[in-house]
């Protein structure tokens, strides 16, 4: 297999078969691709929304420990 795949001119080891490659398998590289970016979008997401929340829970109890409140 090595043999045969040295033998093969250059613009077919480095074009054609990743070409090849990317058509059978580009959806499912696609599909990968979408999967991550939306579970680091839903990861930032939450650490954006935990830190809201701890802002607001100091915002309240350190105005509620000094008389005043909402």
């Amino acid at each position: 297999m090595k043999e045969a795949f040295k033998t093969l001119p250059w613009w077919v080891r480095w074009i054609a078969i990743p070409a090849i490659a990317l058509a059978v398998f580009g959806t499912m590289l696609i599909g990968v691709i979408t999967w991550v970016v939306g579970l680091l979008f839903r990861i930032l997401l939450f650490a954006a929304l935990v830190a809201i929340l701890i802002f607001v829970v100091r915002k309240v109890t350190s105005s509620s420990s000094s008389g005043g409140g909402w």
